[in-house]
């Protein structure tokens, strides 16, 4: 969220509450409620928010139900004085706590990655994930606390990525000639073992729409790949990261195949989950199932087969123009 100006204009929500004693449930949720939306209590049934977009509206929903229960609200907009009576009430929202309280979880973790399964290496991502965005949501005045907390967060998923796909591949500096796909028929094929995101996509890109006879290898040694195998997915191989541009969209530019609008968004889809980027609501979905099917199957070549059904239908719901 964006802070709010350090001046005396600077706006308050006040939320006053007044239940009945014996409302014992109803005082828990609404404790709970201001506790989500990361509310300072000032007092017992006083609660300031900074006034941004959006917390009125829960303000007034939290003050609904306490008036439903026979309670007495009033939300007030407060007005700061000067600046050190705002930096008084910026305090209260200071996250610096919770983000050392994780930030300390979070290297615990990290001392024990090397001996994690791969299994649970997603489940931690995912529930420290979780935990950030909680502290993040509700940080309205990020500072050198959230800086910190965003480093360690972004070395982490990098140890993890290290893990789960050894040899990530470094984008190189260079254009992407086009190649023609009539010299790349029967082809052997080679990228490193586990397939994940950009390998499968990849795999399943050549299989369908460049060299349909293609026969892989899945290396447990990049340095080991075939002479007479194609490399794809990883530093020295024919197809690689180039510039911002990751192995799919490579393919995808060398064989004159980036003009298919399914393809072009299964593409953004892919450079989203590998390396970041604008969201694609699809690609939370797909990372789902690509983790299920990599914890069920015992190799690649199961793998593949089982997600080029839910790449085929990926790239048929990205050709769609229709809206469902």
């Amino acid at each position: 969220m964006n802070p709010l100006p350090s001046s005396p204009q600077a706006t308050w929500l006040l939320l006053i509450v007044s239940l009945p004693t014996s409302a014992a449930t109803p005082r828990m949720r609404l404790w709970r409620g201001i506790k989500s939306l990361g509310g300072a209590s000032l007092r017992d049934g006083a609660y300031l928010l900074p006034d941004q977009p959006g917390l009125r509206g829960q303000l007034e929903k939290l003050a609904a139900d306490a008036t439903s229960e026979d309670g007495k609200v009033w939300i007030l907009s407060v007005h700061t004085n000067d600046a050190r009576e705002d930096a008084e009430y910026r305090a209260l929202f200071d996250r610096s706590a919770e983000y050392a309280a994780w930030a300390a979880e979070l290297s615990g973790a990290r001392a024990t990655l090397g001996d994690t399964d791969e299994a649970e290496l997603l489940r931690l991502v995912r529930r420290h994930g979780r935990g950030f965005d909680a502290i993040r949501h509700i940080d309205f005045f990020p500072n050198d606390a959230s800086a910190r907390a965003e480093a360690q967060w972004r070395d982490f998923n990098a140890a993890v990525d290290i893990l789960l796909s050894p040899g990530e591949p470094h984008g190189v500096a260079g254009s992407i000639p086009r190649r023609d796909p009539t010299q790349y028929q029967g082809r052997h094929w080679a990228t490193r073992r586990h397939l994940w995101v950009d390998r499968v996509a990849c795999a399943w890109l050549i299989r369908r729409f460049i060299d349909p006879h293609a026969t892989f290898l899945w290396l447990a040694d990049m340095h080991e790949c075939p002479d007479d195998a194609l490399g794809f997915d990883f530093d020295g191989a024919t197809f690689t990261h180039i510039g911002d541009r990751v192995s799919f969209e490579v393919l995808l530019a060398s064989f004159g195949l980036d003009e298919d609008k399914g393809l072009a968004r299964l593409g953004q889809m892919i450079h989203v989950l590998d390396i970041g980027g604008m969201p694609v609501a699809e690609a939370s979905g797909f990372e789902a199932v690509l983790t299920g099917a990599r914890e069920r199957l015992s190799d690649d070549d199961a793998l593949l087969d089982e997600m080029s059904h839910v790449l085929d239908s990926l790239h048929l719901h990205f050709s769609s123009s229709r809206k469902r």
